[in-house]
């Protein structure tokens, strides 16, 4: 979403504070344990209805002051969960996978070590990650109106004159999630877009 018009999902600065998360999937005893600068960012790599596809309500995340903290937290889970480990779903591109940080039947260990090393280190648990997003998105969605309206007359401008993007239906498919993110998160999106966007998606 970030390459086609301003987004009005948060974003972080990409120094300082780094998170340990981690994601169980919606549909399968699967998780993926990581770290990063971006938490919301980096689960749109893994899949762009990051919402849909991830237990948000089981997911949760470790803030750290410092990148190398959450490194070095983040090797503790995949040491830990060494034997567990498994091929990452289809759906998640492979430049985005990882290759040993999906691991099967680690949820309940994962977080009760999660909790261990949040009161041992002093780390902030911030659990469920719903919540944590909900806050977030809130927070931003004083910027969906605009962002939302540039990107209907975009996607209507590119389905009466032709594809103008080489991804013919991105900035349809991109404004469908972001909406359809607060929706799950439990926004009401009505008062926060224009009419035409919320009936747009209504129909949509």
């Amino acid at each position: 979403m970030d390459d086609e018009l301003d987004s009005p999902i948060p974003r972080f600065a990409s120094r300082g504070r780094a998170f340990v998360y981690v994601l169980p999937c919606r549909d399968e005893d699967l998780l993926k344990v990581g770290f990063s600068r971006d938490p919301i960012k980096r689960m749109q790599t893994l899949h762009a209805r990051f919402f849909d596809f991830f237990d948000l309500d089981r997911a949760f995340l470790i803030a750290t002051d410092y990148v190398r903290d959450a490194r070095r937290v983040e090797r503790q889970f995949l040491t830990a969960f060494a034997e567990r480990r498994s091929p990452a779903p289809l759906v998640v591109p492979d430049a985005a996978a990882g290759y040993t940080e999906w691991h099967r039947g680690a949820y309940a260990d994962a977080v009760a070590m999660a909790e261990a090393i949040a009161a041992k280190d002093g780390f902030v648990l911030l659990a469920p990650l719903r919540t944590w997003l909900c806050d977030l998105f809130v927070e931003r969605g004083g910027l969906l109106f605009a962002w939302s309206s540039k990107m209907l007359e975009a996607i209507e401008y590119e389905r009466y004159n032709g594809p103008a993007l080489p991804r013919p239906g991105a900035l349809e498919r991109a404004l469908r999630a972001a909406l359809d993110c607060y929706v799950e998160l439990g926004i009401d999106i009505e008062p926060l877009v224009p009419e035409a966007v919320f009936i747009w998606h209504r129909n949509n």
